[in-house]
């Protein structure tokens, strides 16, 4: 099972956009996927699901589930003011640390308007999660420029065979 995450709480966003086709590439391999779109997140989390309210919020539990029984995640990371999103490090820190993290496999995909595909936003994101103690595959797509490689739900050529890749370093793995 590998757990793919729409990493930004954004309604109709580019990074879900991409999560369904992450998962329709897994699916064509046969592979099973579980969905998790922080955009699903409630909208009080940061105050009724961290720190020393952790495993009191019903709603935040069932990602906290999820991600617990996540075997490999894939994190569709777009940038935000140079880095990632704020939902997704609150979504973080609101989960079983560090048994949500230590000696699993993330996969890392970047995104962005601009030209550098989130680099800097993977670079953090990668520090995090090797903190945590997860291996991070060293293969991460960066896809800038998105809106010019996505027309409703179909992506270049090159990006798909970019993101088709990494799957196949992601099984692996």
């Amino acid at each position: 099972m590998i757990t793919i995450i729409s990493s930004t709480n954004r309604k109709d966003s580019v990074s879900k956009k991409l999560s369904n086709i992450y998962r329709d590439i897994l699916l064509e391999k046969k592979v099973d996927t579980e969905l998790i779109y922080l955009e699903d997140l409630p909208g009080d989390f940061t105050e009724t699901a961290l720190y020393d309210q952790a495993g009191k919020n019903e709603v935040f539990n069932t990602f906290r589930v999820k991600m617990l029984a996540a075997e490999k995640m894939v994190f569709i990371v777009p940038e935000y003011n140079g880095s990632f999103p704020g939902v997704l490090k609150a979504f973080i820190d609101g989960l079983d640390f560090p048994h949500t993290f230590r000696d699993k496999k993330a996969a890392l995909v970047g995104i962005s308007s601009g030209v550098q595909g989130a680099g800097l936003a993977l670079s953090h994101l990668t520090d995090i999660f090797n903190y945590c103690g997860t291996h991070v595959l060293a293969q991460k797509p960066k896809l800038s420029r998105i809106e010019e490689n996505l027309t409703e739900n179909n992506l270049s050529e090159l990006y798909h065979g970019l993101l088709e890749e990494q799957v196949d370093k992601l099984l692996a793995f």
